[in-house]
């Protein structure tokens, strides 16, 4: 009995996937043979690789220095200085873009968009099956799914699909294994799929396709598949298999996931809401063991916590019970981080960076949304971690039904005033999930044209449409001495994943304290 487990191409090259070390962990705890096979990785320096087949100055530079720029991104070399990373981010995406070798496909380190074929609509999905040599990664999974076939003679192969950028070379995968190995059983699952299947519009398009798709966890679904009765609640993931050196991050990255949910669950607008995901915590006490264990097996660089948001009751875990390795993620504005000695503690446990759901500087749109957010706290949260030396990456939506230009001008304000504690920022505009409480109250056409489309159009109730919120960010927000300064300091594709290594954290015998352009707030 076995099964190989594959991470298809493409999403941010910067960790491993914690989709299916999360399932082998509780695979092989109860005796099932697995094999890991990160095809995103793999896929993308086998393209990489390629003789460019054109010769322009770009490419020729771009494929010359490709050792060069994979050494300095490992080693952490290419952080020491912001122009070289982005010059190295930038001639590999180059060589992926170039090495695609067709016409209308856009391709790089942290996407994949093909202008023929939607991953939105099922018959695209169906013809990438049916058709996979159109694929750009096909040369790349043409030899390497036979050769790992051949070695670990698998009866069922599982597919996690995360993101729509994974979805059309997924499907591809998928039809090209039907091809060669007619006989085995294909298990198709992941976010991105959960979010298909939760939809009152799910009609299993992939039927005779696939021969199971599977929502939401997928540990259970998978070992009752293989006539294995689960005497397990929760297994830690197990990155036994991975390359963890070949990623492009200066030091391993371990990935964890220490619940499933959210726990506020209040926001409108959430898709955690509008699917109706339970929350679902390890208790804190077994994720601190956990994570020590993975810690002493891994030598990990950093901790990326992938919670929605990580629970009060974990942070004052981590606190008193330290992973032994510095560590960032998402968490809520709270009452706990206006405490510059709660700060002070978490900094001490290794907390590099935390990643925050701001979403707006005018407090009516906070209540509106649901938030449970005053800014008065939010303000003394920044000022309580720029103290404590913890840097902070600022999530901000744009265009919810409650913002109009006033509001949006008071997030500007907000952000200038408060600038020495915001290290990074995401800027959103606003979608409106399908099919969530609020679909009948705003909701329209789709958004994207397609059967599998997650979001609705969306008209304003006060004009303050798409279009008119781009040119403020374009015009005025992004403009703004203070807010300009901020955004050119994120880390081009890879964003959040890298931004903890520009912020303070000691990578082997390197210190980013030195590094050029060392972010306010960290």
């Amino acid at each position: 009995m076995s099964i190989l487990l594959i991470n298809p191409p493409v999403v941010k090259p910067g960790e491993p996937p914690a989709g299916i070390a999360q399932l082998a962990g509780a695979l092989r705890f109860h005796g099932v043979s697995c094999t890991l096979l990160d095809a995103n990785m793999e896929g993308i320096l086998h393209l990489a690789g390629k003789t460019p087949p054109v010769r322009d100055t770009w490419t020729m530079r771009a494929f010359r220095r490709r050792s060069e720029h994979l050494v300095d991104l490992r080693s952490g070399k290419a952080f020491e200085n912001v122009d070289r990373y982005k010059r190295a981010v930038a001639d590999m995406n180059r060589l992926l873009q170039v090495n695609a070798g067709v016409s209308g496909i856009r391709l790089s380190l942290a996407n994949y968009q093909d202008n023929g074929l939607s991953p939105l609509r099922s018959g695209d999905l169906i013809r990438a099956f049916e058709c996979p040599d159109g694929n750009p990664f096909f040369p790349y999974f043409r030899e390497r799914l036979p050769a790992i076939l051949d070695a670990t003679r698998p009866g069922t192969v599982g597919i996690s699909l995360n993101y729509l950028s994974q979805a059309l070379t997924a499907f591809s995968m998928m039809g090209f294994l039907r091809t060669v190995a007619p006989g085995i059983r294909l298990v198709l699952g992941g976010g991105l799929v959960t979010s298909w299947m939760k939809s009152p519009a799910w009609s299993d398009p992939f039927r005779g396709m696939v021969d199971a798709c599977v929502a939401g966890p997928g540990e259970r679904p998978l070992l009752s598949l293989l006539g294995k009765e689960p005497f397990c609640g929760r297994c830690a993931p197990d990155y036994n298999g991975f390359t963890l050196s070949s990623y492009l991050s200066p030091g391993v990255v371990l990935p964890y996931s220490a619940s499933r949910g959210c726990y506020w669950h209040r926001c409108s607008f959430c898709p955690e809401r509008a699917e109706g995901n339970a929350y679902e915590p390890v208790r804190p006490g077994q994720a601190t063991t956990e994570l020590q264990g993975l810690v002493k097996k891994m030598s990990p660089a950093l901790i990326h916590l992938l919670d929605n948001a990580v629970s009060p009751a974990l942070l004052r875990a981590l606190v008193q019970d330290p992973p032994g390795a510095p560590w960032y993620g998402f968490a809520r504005v709270s009452e706990d981080l206006t405490d510059p000695d709660f700060c002070r503690s978490l900094k001490q446990s290794g907390c590099a960076m935390l990643k925050l759901g701001l979403e707006s500087g005018s407090q009516d749109v906070l209540d509106g949304m649901q938030k449970g957010i005053k800014l008065e706290t939010a303000a003394a949260v920044l000022e309580a971690l720029r103290g404590a030396g913890i840097a902070t990456y600022i999530y901000l939506l744009f265009g919810t039904p409650t913002e109009g230009p006033d509001e949006a001008r008071r997030t500007l304000d907000f952000t200038a005033r408060h600038r020495d504690g915001i290290g990074f920022l995401n800027l959103a505009l606003f979608n409106l999930p399908a099919y969530g409480p609020d679909d009948d109250r705003y909701g329209g056409d789709p958004f994207y044209e397609g059967d599998l489309t997650l979001y609705r159009q969306f008209s304003h109730p006060r004009g303050w449409n798409r279009p008119q919120v781009r040119q403020f960010l374009d015009r005025e927000f992004k403009r703004h001495p203070a807010v300009a300064e901020i955004v050119r300091r994120d880390p081009p594709l890879f964003s959040s994943n890298h931004a903890p290594f520009f912020s303070g954290i000691v990578t082997g015998d390197r210190s980013a304290r030195s590094r050029q352009g060392r972010p306010a707030g960290s």
